[in-house]
Order: structure tokens, then C-alpha cells, then sequence
């Protein structure tokens, strides 16, 4: 009688952790990346207000988030295309390298133009090093921990969201708003050096070369030049619509042709046409992205403006948006509720979040409302962003997980920007006094529950 000992299939399957000595250097350089991008986030829109009283760039308020944003969408579909040729060492590494010169910019920043400038650097090399991000969890990570991947990236919010506007609004009393950029340069250091394994890791022997129409270097390149610089021409043209209609109106005309043209060509076939499956999970990004931010953005001028909230209090808002993104990731994590359903709550909870952030700026409500109002909308945010990026990567095949997830990037940034930069042109088009501030907030924030809205009823098609 042969006596066997107990075969491999027999062993009970203990599932990886993100932690474990195998993923835990990158993981924690991925954390650090994405807290010190996340801090930065925080920072701008709590010292806004006080730049733009300095630098005299009220005008500028809405485009200085809108260029971040709308360079990050070229440096998202040209880092997405080296990923899959290429590998996602390159890019990353490019990517941070201009993320820190352009923090160094916008500290030195002595115009309202130069600061612009400094901004949209940094979103090119945000841009780069998040969409390189991205591959790296989906190569270095196993799909059954992917979603764990993202639900830590969200929770990378948390300590910078708690910390990150107080710290801003003391350093910019201290020692002014411009040291709020230099201090983030050094701490790059130490999660470059953590992910030295993972950006030496070779791409995989099965990994397919990438093939069709979104893997030509050139025409992509051209495509989403042509999408970044419709945008950029669109909200210029938006902005410009009070003040010279007939060329405003020929500039955002001109501006959403080359839009529409890069679009087309950047994103899955199907996605403007919301085709079932991956165009419009892919899509579903920017009507979340769009509705919150474009609200997110103004929650600090509105509270400084109207209701006299201290830099550091009107920060305190944006914290509870990412505390509860943060949570809405977490149970992402732990559901096994179908996609879509999960999506479609997300969405309506950030419509409710950001309908409730009307209440603050009405003279006889407190601005501290604010703060359950973005608790919610953070929520909505958590459970459905995470869940959007662990559905499209399922749905897409390895050698088009670059391609796609630039696609998830560039509707991530293209909704953030045209919601931001619309937002901006409504303020200007308003005034800039603390009762015109508030009639400007309301109409954005019903504007974005519209979005959101939308969003909530697509959701279904993501099947």
C-alpha cells in the first residue's frame, strides 16, 4: 500500500495579499506616488483662492485646473501606447520627472500665465505616471488582486486629505502658498527607490504585440493632440463667449470638432454611441469625474468667498470628499454585487452629494453643511470609480490594457477639465463678488447633478 502525501490541489487556496513580501516594495512606492499626487490635489484647491488674490488670476481660476487636466490627456494616450510597446518603466519615470519640474514652476510662478504654464507641465508628467501606474497593477498584480490593488490606491487619499489641507493652509500662513509646491519635490525620492524592482520587472512571455487601430503611435499621438487642443480651444472659447461672442463661438465650435475627431480615434470603438461593455465602461469614467470635480473644485472659493471659511476650514470639506471615497472603495473590495449595480448607486450618490452642496452658500445655512454633503458624493465616487477600473481592465484583452487604460485616463481628465473650465467661465460670465460667487456655485452644482444623473442611467450598459 502506497502512501501518498497530500497533493497540491488538496491545500486550501490562501489568497495574496498586496502586503506580502512578494508585491509590498511596490506597493508602498505605488501608495506614496499616488498620496503625494493626491496631496498636491488637496493643496492646490485649499491656496487657490490666496494665489489667485496674488497672482490676480480670478480670470484664470477654472483654467488653471483645466490645463492640468487637459495635458495630462496627451501625456495619458502617449504613455498608455509606450506601456504596451514598450514596457511602463519609460513613461513612469518621464512622467515624474515632469510632475516634479512643474511643482518647481509653479512655485517660482510670478504671473498668473507663468503659473498656468507650471500647471500644465504637471499635468504631463501626472498624466504619464498615473496611466504607467495603471499598467504596473495589471502586470505586477494578479486579477483576483486588483481590486484590493485599487482600493488601496483610494485609501492612499486618506492621510493626505486628513493632513493635507491643514498642512497647506499653516504652510501658506508660515512661509507663503509657493512653499506648499516646493515641499512635495523631496519626498519623490523614496518612492522612485521603492519601485525600482517593479519598473525593472520584463513584460511577460504571453503578452501578445499590440495590434489595431488604437496601437499606432503616430496617429494616436496626432489624435490626442487633436483632443487635448480641442479642449484647450473649446474652454477658451467658452470663456470667451461674454466678453467677444462671435469669436468665442467660432473658437468652441472649432474647439469640440477637434474633440469629437481625437475622440473618436482615443477611445474603444462604440464609446461616443455608448456601445454596451467596454465603451462605455470606459466612458462611465468621465460622467463621474465630470459631476464631482467640477463641483470639488469650487468648494474652497465659495466657502472663503461667501462664507468667510479660513483656508484651512474650507479645506476641511474636501477631506470628508476623500475619507468617504476612500470608504466607498473599501466596500468595492468586499461586494460581489454585479458592476453595473454598484456603478449605478455610485452615480446616484454622487448626484445626491452634489445637490447637497448647494446648501452651504444660501445665507441662512452653515457652510459646515459641506461636510456630509461631500461624504456622500466621496462615497459615490470610491464605489464607482475603483469598480469602473477593475471592470475595464477585465473586460480588455493584455496586449490592449495600456491603450484602455489611457482611455480610462483621458475621460477621467477630459470630464474633469470641460466640467472645471465650464465652471470657471460661469464665475466669470457671473462676477466675482461674494454674492455673484454663490449664484455662480448653485448653477454649478445643478449643472453637474444633471451629469450625474446621466451617468446614473447608463450604467446598465456597461454589461
Amino acid at each position: 500500500m502506497w502512501v501518498t502525501g497530500p497533493k497540491a490541489l488538496d491545500a486550501p487556496h490562501v489568497p495574496h495579499r498586496i502586503l506580502d513580501p512578494a508585491y509590498r516594495t511596490a506597493t508602498l512606492g505605488i501608495l506614496l506616488v499616488v498620496t503625494l499626487v493626491a496631496f498636491e490635489g488637496m493643496s492646490v484647491g485649499v491656496v487657490m483662492p490666496d494665489l489667485a488674490r496674488e497672482l490676480n488670476a480670478f480670470d484664470l481660476y477654472g483654467l488653471s485646473f483645466s490645463a492640468f487636466l487637459v495635458s495630462s490627456l496627451f501625456a495619458n494616450v502617449v504613455a498608455g501606447l509606450w506601456s504596451d510597446r514598450r514596457g511602463y518603466a519609460v513613461p513612469f519615470l518621464v512622467g515624474l520627472a515632469l510632475f516634479v519640474a512643474g511643482m518647481g514652476l509653479a512655485g517660482a510662478a510670478q504671473s498668473a500665465e507663468m503659473f498656468l504654464m507650471a500647471r500644465a507641465v504637471q499635468g504631463l508628467g501626472a498624466g504619464a505616471s498615473f496611466v504607467a501606474l495603471l499598467v504596473m497593477i495589471a502586470r505586477v498584480y494578479p486579477a483576483e488582486m486588483r481590486p484590493k490593488a485599487f482600493a488601496a490606491i483610494s485609501a492612499a487619499w486618506v492621510v493626505p486629505s486628513m493632513v493635507g489641507p491643514a498642512v497647506a493652509g499653516f504652510v501658506a500662513g508660515q512661509w507663503g502658498w509657493r512653499y506648499v509646491f516646493y515641499g512635495i519635490i523631496p519626498l519623490v525620492v523614496p518612492a522612485l527607490v521603492m519601485l525600482i524592482p517593479a519598473l525593472r520587472k520584463p513584460a511577460t512571455s504571453d503578452e501578445a504585440p499590440p495590434d489595431g487601430p488604437r496601437s499606432r503611435p503616430l496617429a494616436m499621438t496626432l489624435a490626442a493632440a487633436a483632443a487635448a487642443g480641442g479642449a484647450g480651444v473649446l474652454l477658451h472659447g467658452v470663456d470667451r463667449l461674454h466678453l467677444a461672442p462671435l469669436i468665442g463661438a467660432v473658437e468652441t465650435a472649432a474647439g469640440l470638432g477637434l474633440l469629437v475627431y481625437g475622440l473618436h480615434r482615443l477611445l474603444p470603438p462604440g464609446a461616443l454611441r455608448f456601445v454596451r461593455g467596454l465603451p462605455t465602461t470606459v466612458l462611465m469614467r468621465g460622467f463621474f469625474t465630470a459631476s464631482f470635480f467640477g463641483v470639488n473644485s469650487f468648494i474652497p472659493l465659495a466657502l472663503q468667498e461667501v462664507k468667510g471659511f479660513e483656508a484651512a476650514q474650507a479645506g476641511i470639506a474636501l477631506t470628508t470628499g476623500a475619507l468617504g471615497w476612500s470608504a466607498g472603495s473599501y466596500l468595492q473590495s468586499r461586494r460581489d454585487a454585479a458592476p453595473y449595480r454598484r456603478i449605478r448607486l455610485a452615480a446616484a450618490g454622487v448626484t445626491a452629494g452634489v445637490l447637497l452642496a448647494v446648501l452651504p452658500v444660501l445665507p441662512w445655512v452653515t457652510g459646515w453643511v459641506a461636510v456630509p454633503a461631500w461624504i456622500v458624493a466621496g462615497f459615490g465616487m470610491g464605489l464607482g470609480m475603483a469598480t469602473i477600473s477593475v471592470t475595464a481592465l477585465k473586460q480588455s484583452p493584455v496586449n490592449e490594457q495600456g491603450a484602455n487604460s489611457a482611455a480610462l485616463s483621458v475621460t477621467d481628465m477630459l470630464g474633469s477639465a470641460l466640467a472645471v473650465g465650464v465652471g470657471g467661465a460661469l464665475i466669470n460670465l457671473i462676477g466675482h463678488s461674494s454674492a455673484q460667487i454663490a449664484t455662480g456655485f448653485v448653477v454649478i452644482c445643478l449643472l453637474m447633478a444633471v451629469i450625474g444623473l446621466g451617468g446614473t442611467a447608463l450604467a446598465g450598459r456597461i454589461r
